[in-house]
């Protein structure tokens, strides 16, 4: 059974950080895209960032030079640090795998809620 948990979302303020992890089990972590997405109260679920399985990254606009996404595969584990974060960044964050090579195969996790409040 493919199990994506994550973890750290919080209440902060605006200019905080957080960093949300996503440990994952049940599938070969290293072989797998990672991503995060995010779905705002009135928004359609959408990529923040995702990382290779040859650990490249990429990154929405709206984030980029604050978000740093990582991945441990040691730990089975995709990191999203979020710095200078801003009241727009107010969502439930996602974790999702996906397994480039064979397509369709996609695994997502149940999201962790991320309040930026002044």
């Amino acid at each position: 059974q493919v199990t994506l948990a994550e973890s750290g979302g919080a209440l902060v303020q605006p200019g905080g950080s957080l960093r949300l992890s996503c440990k994952a089990s049940g599938i070969t972590f290293s072989r797998y895209s990672m991503g995060w997405y995010r779905q705002g109260p009135e928004n359609q679920r959408e990529l923040v960032a995702s990382i290779s399985n040859t650990d490249a990254p990429t990154y929405d606009g709206s984030v980029k030079g604050r978000f740093i996404i990582s991945r441990d595969n040691a730990k089975n584990t995709v990191y999203l640090q979020m710095n200078t974060l801003k009241t727009e960044d107010t969502a439930v964050y996602y974790c999702n795998a996906q397994l480039k090579s064979v397509p369709g195969i996609e695994y997502w996790g149940l999201g962790t809620q991320v309040t930026v409040f002044s």
